[in-house]
């Protein structure tokens, strides 16, 4: 298997070029040069199979030049009982006859990123003593508030790498915060930057494209790379638990052998949603996909219309990770309707000149059969987690009540009832306080004090991870400009 940049397919890379480099020199996502299609009875086959070795089956058919044994060995670290509190890994929960909820925050730090940030650390170690790279890898990572703290937890203390997460400063939730601010480790670092979250994916870009800094780096024995789902290394593990998802559900008779499923997914980067797509293109049986917004209506408005517009106002919702008005995987999924690099550099010229573009009919008619988009407020999102508590005893958090309304939605325009899988991203305890004022507390606590109201107010113990924030210290408290990231990246490796 070999990998492009979705902005010039004449330069191959292997797997584990592509996984230590992170990003193209080009600016481009790097991508597979096709995806490889399931065996026909490879979802018969793997029914009966552990989460890790499922993850193992597929990732294979996309790193080649990695052993069997090398994939069981990241597997099992990666999503063994001390790092998730189950040992389904990602249990799938049925909520209703046809609707099902994929819960994959049953890891480290409670949250979606768990599924691909603990294996990740393992894939780009291994792909740094492949390529031969004498450097020490330095992942910068932007977050909108899990993948931060996903990160820090993967890549603490792991030999030859270092790593610096941007957060937006008041962008993301108490508990989010936190559990930046306290993480251990003695590589780590963290940062708070005056802006929104794109203002900090923009800046994390803007340093990897940074000649001169990288050359200063290369001379102290650093190079860059990254943890955010631009790197390959995070897409594919998040691959792995669509079609696990499926298979427990034929497993446990929920549905037929080869019956098609809907899948929604709440989404801002694009990246979790982009995964179910590449685990259709593998034949996994998916008819749609539904893309759950919030507020930040960019992907909504894309898929409706064709054209991707940043220029609108930016809403900090209380759902945070998905406060995002620059998708970034969404140039992979261009390329994969386009197969065409130019075309795709081009969007993505216009998109950094003027903040938009509009696709083609052909790709948007391309856009439209496969996918479909909805967003709800902040209200809607706090009614559907009141609703889900009430009439099913389910507790679900901000994001995952963003996809349960879309679903609603979907389903009320189109009629369409085929069963469906809702992509749960995080525990209703990193959000305490929204969730709070959801089930109708007039007097919210905050930062901790939130976990144990919670608690008692549900007769849910909050998560061991969380809850064990109360004994952790403070460490970090760097907060810079916009402008000004590159201090932060100097003041870790100084």
């Amino acid at each position: 298997m070999r990998y492009i940049s979705t902005r010039d397919n004449v330069i191959q890379y292997s797997a584990s070029q592509a996984i230590a480099q992170g990003l193209a020199r080009d600016g481009g996502l790097l991508t597979p040069y096709y995806i490889p299609k399931l065996p026909g009875k490879a979802l018969e086959d793997i029914q009966s199979m552990a989460y890790q070795q499922r993850a193992v089956y597929i990732m294979k058919m996309f790193l080649e030049e990695f052993s069997v044994k090398e994939l069981t060995d990241f597997a099992n670290a990666a999503y063994g009982p001390d790092r998730f509190d189950t040992p389904a890994v990602a249990p799938v929960r049925t909520v209703d006859g046809n609707t099902h909820c994929l819960e994959l925050w049953h890891g480290p730090t409670c949250a979606f990123k768990d599924m691909a940030l603990q294996m990740l650390p393992h894939l780009l170690t291994a792909s740094l003593a492949k390529t031969e790279e004498d450097k020490t890898a330095c992942i910068l990572v932007a977050t909108s508030g899990d993948t931060g703290k996903g990160a820090l937890e993967g890549f603490k203390d792991v030999p030859r790498t270092r790593i610096l997460v941007f957060y937006p400063k008041d962008g993301v939730s108490e508990v989010q915060e936190l559990q930046m601010l306290t993480q251990e480790g003695d590589n780590v670092g963290v940062c708070a930057v005056h802006g929104n979250f794109d203002d900090a994916q923009t800046g994390v870009k803007r340093l990897f494209s940074d000649e001169e800094l990288r050359r200063e780096l290369a001379g102290q024995g650093y190079f860059f790379s990254s943890a955010n789902s631009i790197n390959w290394g995070r897409v594919l593990p998040q691959v792995v638990y669509y079609i696990s998802a499926y298979c427990d559900l034929l497993r446990d008779e929920r549905i037929a052998p080869g019956q098609m499923v809907n899948v929604c997914v709440p989404t801002g980067n694009f990246g979790n949603i982009l995964a179910a797509y590449y685990a259709r293109e593998m034949g996994l049986p998916i008819e749609q996909l539904i893309c759950a917004s919030n507020s930040n209506n960019v992907l909504t408005d894309f898929i409706r219309e064709g054209i991707y517009d940043r220029n609108r106002p930016f809403h900090n919702t209380m759902s945070p990770s998905m406060d995002i008005l620059i998708s970034s995987n969404l140039e992979r999924l261009l390329y994969t309707l386009t197969q065409d690099p130019a075309e795709v550099k081009g969007y993505m010229g216009q998109l950094a000149e003027t903040g938009r573009y509009q696709v083609s009919d052909k790709v948007r008619d391309k856009l439209q059969k496969r996918f479909k988009g909805y967003f709800c407020d902040d209200t809607q999102t706090q009614r559907v987690i009141r609703e889900m508590f009430d009439r099913h005893g389910y507790l679900v958090d901000t994001h995952t009540a963003v996809a349960f309304d879309a679903l609603s939605q979907y389903r009320r325009e189109t009629g369409d009832d085929t069963p469906a899988i809702v992509a749960s991203t995080a525990s209703p305890f990193k959000f305490c306080t929204s969730v709070l004022q959801a089930l109708g507390e007039a007097d919210p606590a905050h930062g901790l004090d939130a976990l144990d109201q919670l608690a008692a107010k549900t007769g849910q113990p909050a998560p061991a991870p969380l809850a064990g924030l109360r004994s952790k210290a403070v460490r970090f408290s760097q907060t810079v400009e916009k402008e000004r990231m590159v201090d932060a990246v100097r003041s870790l490796l100084g």
